[in-house]
């Protein structure tokens, strides 16, 4: 895999002013190895300046305030899939996507961990995975 960089660029596109991921050599990945290099990016932010970074930011804020914003940019998404167009729903994908791998992050769970289990799941019907979960 490709080392991502940070860009100088803000996104002006984002309310929360996401940092741009760079890949030196070839273009943005269009498989799930996109969300690895973005979780590496945003593991880096921890500790960092929050007045320098969104990311850091929300680190800085607690699990509290990321777990929120996650909640904020579901609605968002599902907004988005009822109301507005695809190009809408894409953005707000793109953010709900983000925000679930700094709370990733913020939890210590690693992208490989939630591969695994959804490889564990496959070829499981849904229904028949649901019912094997123990009742808490």
């Amino acid at each position: 895999m490709t080392e991502p960089r940070q860009s100088d660029n803000q996104n002006p596109g984002n309310n929360y002013n996401l940092e741009k991921v760079q890949f030196w050599g070839d273009a943005m990945a269009d498989d799930s190895s996109i969300l690895e290099a973005l979780y590496a990016v945003i593991a880096s932010r921890k500790g960092t300046d929050p007045d320098k970074s969104y990311t850091a930011k929300l680190f800085a804020r607690g699990r509290g305030k990321i777990a929120q914003k996650f909640g904020e940019e579901a609605v968002e998404a599902v907004v988005a899939a009822l109301a507005e167009g695809k190009d809408e729903l894409v953005g707000e994908s793109a953010d709900l996507l983000y925000h679930l791998l700094v709370l990733w992050a913020d939890c210590g769970v690693e992208p490989a961990q939630v591969w695994a289990e959804l490889a564990r799941r496959a070829g499981t019907s849904g229904i028949d995975e649901k019912k094997s979960r123990a009742k808490k």
